[in-house]
């Protein structure tokens, strides 16, 4: 009798979970595909369950979930998410984590602290997870928490070539909210052509979280457009105070840009009433209506997304797609 012989077929299936189905619908936009259908709800006690419409048997798995808020229900939908593909013999899970959850949360401050990142990580590994893909980590040892290839993916060359467009004619001073953004700072200051560097010099009182005091500015900034970059908007404190102190040492304008934004609490309110000229994010978070307001520009992370998928599935170089960011 002879052998049964079958050419293997590669199959890329993309999967959305609940908090936010437009960028999984964009992302498959630029695939040709669309997301599997699934089946998520929520039992009266708060429990979730989730199942998929249809077969996943020796598929590609990516699935894509933004963390936003209910943060902790959306990590809670992604891991049953990843333990359904799994059990359901998926060949190769992808976590497309475009905002990683807990990646704050790095290292210990202090005595008795989680390491929450980590434990996110292992947690993605526990359910089934091959892979992780993120955009820009809170920090870049995070990627040494998962025990697997970790696609770290950046939004740097969107938001720089937004900036070029409408402030390329200006002087420009890049400027980094603390002294631990300032490799980031002179990453956007090299691709910007080596525009000059300043950054905030801080304190934040580890016992109030959210809540920091800006204090003096290093680096030439007076008559000069400055370009305010960080990895996060959450409650707004800490780039509107930065913003304030620019001003205060003589900038001509500021203009906010950071990938995710959370936008949490007075977050709005904030930017809105800050004299920053705009406030430039992009969608690895759902950005809601009523969130949005007229300085607020906000870029699309899908085509990136899509493009690092592509490469992952075809086993080609994501690398390629950030070259020099890293």
């Amino acid at each position: 009798m002879s052998a049964i012989t079958q050419t293997p077929r590669k199959s890329l299936m993309l999967f959305s979970g609940r908090a936010y189905p437009e960028l999984a619908d964009e992302i498959g936009g630029h695939l040709g595909i669309s997301p599997t259908p699934t089946s998520s709800y929520e039992f009266a006690n708060g429990e979730l369950y989730v199942r998929f419409e249809e077969s996943v048997r020796g598929c590609d798995a990516f699935i894509v979930q933004s963390h936003t808020s209910p943060i902790n229900t959306w990590l809670m939908e992604s891991l049953l998410m990843v333990d359904a593909a799994k059990r359901a013999s998926a060949k190769r899970i992808t976590v497309v984590a475009p905002f990683f959850p807990y990646a704050r949360q790095d290292k210990k401050h202090r005595g008795r602290e989680p390491i929450s990142a980590r434990l996110v990580a292992d947690l993605f590994k526990t359910a089934g997870a091959d892979r992780l893909m993120s955009v820009d980590l809170h920090t870049a040892q995070v990627q040494g928490f998962f025990d697997g290839p970790v696609d770290h993916l950046f939004a740097m060359d969107l938001l720089i070539e937004e900036v070029k467009r409408k402030w390329g004619d200006r002087d420009l001073t890049v400027v980094s909210p603390d002294s631990g953004r300032v490799r980031v700072s002179e990453r956007w200051s090299d691709k910007l052509g080596g525009t000059p560097l300043a950054f905030i010099h801080k304190t934040r009182d580890m016992t109030r979280p959210n809540e920091v005091v800006a204090n003096r500015v290093v680096g030439d900034v007076r008559g000069r457009v400055c370009i305010l970059v960080d990895d996060m908007i959450d409650t707004g404190g800490t780039i509107t105070k930065a913003a304030e102190t620019l001003f205060a040492e003589g900038a001509a304008d500021v203009v906010i840009a950071a990938t995710h934004g959370v936008l949490s609490g007075p977050a709005v309110d904030r930017l809105k009433n800050s004299r920053a000229a705009e406030v430039l994010i992009t969608n690895t978070l759902p950005i809601p209506p009523e969130r949005q307001f007229d300085k607020l520009t906000v870029l699309s992370i899908a085509p990136l997304l899509a493009r690092a998928i592509k490469e992952v599935f075809e086993d080609g170089s994501v690398t390629s797609l950030f070259d020099g960011a890293s």
